[in-house]
Parts: C-alpha cells; structure tokens; sequence
C-alpha cells in the first residue's frame, strides 16, 4: 500500500538569492520611475522658464518699436505696440506709464488717468508713474488729485527738481486761481442778491403820507364825477358847452347830432 508524505507549498523551492536579485531589481525600477518624475518636472520648470524669456524678450523688442513710433508722434501705432507688449507682460508699469504720456498727447484723459493708475498699482515705489498720474489728473481738472500726485512722487525722489519747479508750483498756482474764481462768484452772487431786493422798495401802504394822498386822489376823482362838461355842436353850426350834474343830467333835443366830451 502506498503511502503519502506532506505537500510542500508552491513557491517554497525558491532560494533565497533568487528573492533578494528580485527585489534588487525591483528597487532599480523604483529608482529609473523617479528619476523619470523629477526630470519631467525640472524640463516642465525649464520650459516655462524659457517661454518667460522669450516673453521678456518679446515685449522689450515691442515697448522700444512704441518708444520710437512716439518719438515721431505716431501716437496710435504706439499704443498698439505696447498693448501688444502688455499682453506678454500684464505687469510691466513701464508700458502703462508711456501709454498715459502718449494719451494725454492725443487730449483722452479719462484713459490716460487709468493708465498711470495701473502704472501706480504695479510699481507703486515709481515716482516717474506718481509723477504722469498727477498730470493726467490736472488735464482732467482734479487739481487736489494732482497736487497729492506731486507729493507722493516727491517723496520717493525729493530731488527731483521738475516736480518742484514745474508739476507742483504750476498745481498749486490753479488751485490758487481756482479758490479765487470761487471767492469772486460767490461775491457777485451775494452781490447780486442785494441788488435783486434793493430794487424792490419796501412801502409802508399804512403811513400818514399813503393815506393822505389816497385821500387827495379819491376827492380828485370824486370832484370830476360830480360835475362834468360835455361840447354839444347844433344842427346849425352853433357850439355850446354844457355842465351835467349827477342829479340833473342834461339831454339834448332832437337837433343836436353831434356830441364831443
């Protein structure tokens, strides 16, 4: 009769060494798999990088063709340029500050304004950026706006003579002129008031002196009404001048036709 020893499982033949070459080249993989990932991401990283280059690059080529169409007073094909640029480079304050200039060149100074304060808002320490937004505030009539301008751009640069000698003397001048004009209207309108009731006396209608000559004209009126005259022209030329009294009215006779008071 045969007997029947203990199965050994599947696997347990495998020897040791075989195992460990296993894992060893299990780890290998591990290691080629991570090596793969981090260099995607440093060429990702390298791409990007280059791509901002040739952005930089790029916008620099189209603010200098601007700078230069400007310089000839081809202000729109300027603006063209740079709203070129600053798609390629939404941050450059430079470009929003050259923009401002050249709108104001062409008189737009609501766009011009919000240019420099884009300008102000990406580069806020640009006293160049503070400098042009004053200005296109005082084009635009905000001359409190435009003397604070002048000041913040002092303070980033206090020797910066044009801003003291130009941009905030000539602000401060308007705003003298402009509290002036102010003072003056507000005068000729007070002025103006005084007149307005001056030239409307005011009457005391309950004086002696009214009612005395009320009086005289009422017994004016009444003397004429009580006795009255009256031209009666006859039939035959004659001309008489009759008094009619109130109480005895006088009526003429059939040969009379014509009657003149």
């Amino acid at each position: 009769m045969a007997s029947f020893g203990w199965k050994r499982k599947i696997g347990e033949k495998v020897s040791k060494a075989t195992s460990q070459q296993f894992e060893a080249e299990a780890a290998d993989d591990k290691d080629l798999g991570d090596d793969d990932d981090a260099n995607w991401v440093l060429a990702a990283k390298r791409r990007k990088e280059i791509l901002l280059e040739d952005c930089v690059r790029k916008s620099k080529e189209l603010k200098d063709e601007g700078a230069n169409l400007a310089e000839n007073k081809r202000y729109r094909e300027a603006i063209v340029k740079w709203d070129e640029a600053l798609q390629l480079t939404p941050e450059d304050a430079t470009l929003y500050e050259m923009k401002s200039q050249v709108l104001m060149s062409l008189h737009e100074m609501f766009p011009a304004v919000h240019a420099a304060e884009m300008a102000v808002q990406r580069n806020p320490r640009s006293w160049d950026a503070w400098q042009t937004l004053g200005r296109a505030q005082l084009g635009l009539g905000e001359i409190a706006l435009a003397i604070r301008s002048f000041q913040v751009s002092l303070h980033i640069f206090p020797m910066n003579p044009e801003v003291w000698k130009e941009d905030l003397s000539w602000a401060r001048k308007l705003q003298e002129q402009q509290k002036a004009t102010k003072t003056e209207s507000v005068q000729a309108l007070a002025k103006g008031k005084e007149l307005a009731q001056e030239s409307i006396p005011d009457y005391d209608f309950e004086s002696d002196e009214i009612v005395a000559v009320c009086a005289a004209i009422a017994e004016k009126e009444k003397a004429l009404s009580a006795a009255k005259t009256m031209v009666i022209v006859s039939a035959s030329g004659t001309v008489e001048t009759v008094t009619e009294q109130d109480n005895c009215p006088a009526t003429p006779d059939e040969t009379l036709f014509i009657r003149a008071r």
